[in-house]
């Protein structure tokens, strides 16, 4: 596989449709983690611009939120708690005692059994969500091929805010 020259693999130019949103998902994975590497505990932590409270560090917990509830929750049907704990519902409160390796470690343990549950499954396959959700889609189910580009684009949309935050803590822009 080829990647880019900081690390992360580049998707394909020709692939069949699972690998392609397969490689896509996992650059943009990568490109979350690249957005955090080498920096200070304090840095993670900081703030993007007032009013918002995003971080970089609760954008990388959000996420282990989403990968669970997309993969595990809608796609599985499994009833798992929140990664978190059920006051942090989206993930991007911080705890002063919970530092980025642990964090990251129960992001990729997401992202891990993401990966286990679909291995086998169709992109047909559907997984059903809760009737408030529906709503917002406009049908209680939803195929594998629709969660994949959503969790795509969620991953783009909150890489866009990473760009941010981290320019605005060392200059990196760019990674």
């Amino acid at each position: 596989m080829k990647t880019t020259p900081d690390g992360r693999p580049i998707p394909p130019a020709h692939a069949d449709e699972r690998s392609m949103l397969e490689a896509w998902l996992d650059f943009h994975r990568a490109t979350l983690a690249l957005k955090c590497s080498g920096l200070r505990d304090d840095q993670l932590r900081l703030a993007a611009a007032s009013p918002s409270p995003m971080t970089l560090l609760g954008l990388v917990q959000h996420m282990a939120e989403v990968e669970r509830n997309w993969f595990q929750r809608v796609f599985a049907g499994q009833n798992v708690p929140l990664v978190f704990g059920e006051s942090n519902l989206h993930g991007f409160a911080l705890q002063p005692e919970r530092g980025f390796d642990e964090v990251v470690a129960a992001w990729q343990a997401e992202i891990a059994r993401g990966r286990e549950l679909i291995a086998d499954a169709s992109l047909d396959d559907s997984g059903r969500l809760p009737e408030q959700e529906a709503g917002h889609v406009g049908d209680q189910e939803v195929s594998l091929r629709w969660i994949m580009v959503h969790m795509i684009e969620e991953y783009a949309r909150h890489n866009g805010h990473a760009d941010l935050i981290r320019e605005q803590i060392d200059g990196t822009t760019g990674v």
